[in-house]
């Protein structure tokens, strides 16, 4: 009886490798089509009373994302981004820039956050038809359409007893992305990112009185993305 079992066990032990093997080859099979990222990096804001950019006198904020991915195809992914990026005014402006803001009535502080939500295409310079077959690394850009809201608190004065006053400024805008991607293992990458918000507003910071471009978004991103098994249809 004892040998019977002996056998029996080793049986198993034998067969149990393969059966183990066989599952993950089925599952493997399952194009995960569906992906998710988070990311996180600084950014800063291209505004009337942003600072001095071509001196670098300028404030540097966090930014941080989430996305979700589908896959369209070897080559593009459709994508949609919620998000959040710390904005605030900075530099030193000269007295009569300080005139001009003074007669528009223009803010000459702003200071909150800005948040917005974006799909795209996203395009990759290698295609793979299944995330297995994905290289090393690969590069990858897009452009889509989005609405922002801005919530920040504004004064009129650099004067430090002035109470700031709450103002909020929507606006849809086109995001641009371009990154490289690296990938850590079967299910994960890993990318550095930037994105360049162009809006279709000019009181996201309160000022309209120095330039004439619209106020614009800079961002860049460390990206971790990790690809989602989906359910197998029966």
């Amino acid at each position: 009886m004892n040998r019977i079992i002996y056998r029996f066990i080793f049986i198993l032990a034998a067969l149990f490798p393969n059966f183990t093997n066989a599952q993950n080859f089925f599952k493997e099979q399952i194009p995960r089509k569906n992906s998710f990222s988070l990311g996180f990096g600084p950014s800063f804001g291209y505004m009337d009373n942003g600072g001095q950019y071509r001196v670098g006198r300028f404030e540097v904020k966090a930014a941080a994302s989430g996305s979700f991915y589908h896959k369209l195809n070897p080559r593009i992914d459709f994508r949609a981004t919620l998000g959040v990026q710390q904005i605030q005014s900075g530099g030193k402006p000269t007295p009569d820039l300080l005139a001009a803001w003074t007669a528009n009535s223009s803010a000459f502080t702003a200071k909150g956050s800005v948040y917005f939500f974006d799909i795209m295409p996203s395009f990759s310079m290698i295609p793979a038809s299944h995330y297995f077959s994905r290289g090393q690394f690969n590069l990858y850009g897009g452009i889509g359409l989005g609405f922002l809201q801005s919530v920040t608190e504004q004064t009129k004065s650099f004067d430090p007893n002035e109470i700031p006053i709450k103002f909020n400024s929507n606006s849809l805008y086109i995001p641009a992305r371009t990154g490289i991607s690296f990938r850590l293992g079967p299910y994960s990458d890993i990318s550095g990112e930037l994105t360049y918000f162009w809006t279709f507003s000019d009181t996201i910071d309160g000022n309209t009185s120095t330039n004439s471009y619209h106020d614009q978004l800079v961002q860049g991103m460390l990206i971790y993305r990790k690809y989602l098994l989906q359910k197998s249809i029966k």
